[in-house]
């Protein structure tokens, strides 16, 4: 599934990659796209790329909630045995999902795209001032519980469908920091997490913002911290 809110612009292309994608893989498929109060046409713009494709839909908010409620719509709302959430912006490759599907047929319950990891088989390129931000929001992520983990932000994350129902069934957080409080919440219910080097490129137009969404995502994650009761 796919979270977007004022993506006219940008999701048409990724949305027809993953199109693409799923089609030549000749398999049942359903790709949910979460509009999340959108003003912009993102669910024209949709119903126009995914014409002819019934298992494209779009679900619609008709104010906007933040990304982590409307993720948690999507996700709670799909059939799939496995279910991925991934950026509208496709900053990660459509064709990245084999990775997370490895990890999940060897037993992990979700399986997390990372840009943390170091591996000779893919590539990271993103701004040197994201970067840096991101180290320090995972320090601190680790420092308030979340331990294992390198990344937590990357926007391309796969669950069984167990794990989903249950993980997003109790999720809380509406905002961006939604991410955080799901990995807490495995983490604290010993889920199996399995983090994935994945090809990542930045992508122009990005919501978050460095110093205008950074405080409001802390405070969420130590409100999710707190309702998870994990501390280190």
């Amino acid at each position: 599934m796919i979270p977007a809110f004022n993506e006219a612009h940008r999701l048409p292309r990724y949305l027809g990659e993953v199109v693409t994608y799923f089609e030549g893989r000749n398999e049942p498929y359903e790709v949910l796209v979460a509009d999340d109060g959108s003003t912009d046409g993102t669910a024209d713009a949709v119903a126009a790329a995914a014409r002819g494709h019934p298992a494209v839909r779009v679900l619609r908010s008709e104010r906007n909630e933040g990304k982590g409620a409307a993720v948690r719509r999507g996700m709670l709302a799909a059939r799939g045995d496995y279910r991925l959430f991934a950026d509208a912006d496709g900053a990660t490759p459509i064709v990245e999902l084999k990775r997370l599907e490895g990890a999940l047929a060897a037993g992990a319950q979700l399986a997390i795209g990372s840009r943390a990891l170091v591996d000779a088989s893919v590539s990271v390129v993103a701004r040197r001032h994201r970067v840096l931000a991101g180290r320090v929001f995972n320090w601190i992520v680790e420092r308030l519980g979340l331990s294992q983990v390198a990344d937590s932000q990357c926007g391309f994350k796969a669950f069984t469908a167990a794990a989903a129902e249950d993980l997003f069934g109790r999720l809380r957080t509406r905002g961006f920091g939604f991410d955080v409080e799901l990995l807490l919440l495995a983490q604290a219910s010993g889920y199996r997490v399995a983090e994935v080097p994945v090809n990542w490129t930045d992508q122009p137009g990005s919501k978050v913002g460095v110093f205008g969404n950074g405080p409001r995502m802390l405070g969420e994650v130590v409100l999710a911290r707190l309702r998870t009761g994990r501390w280190r």
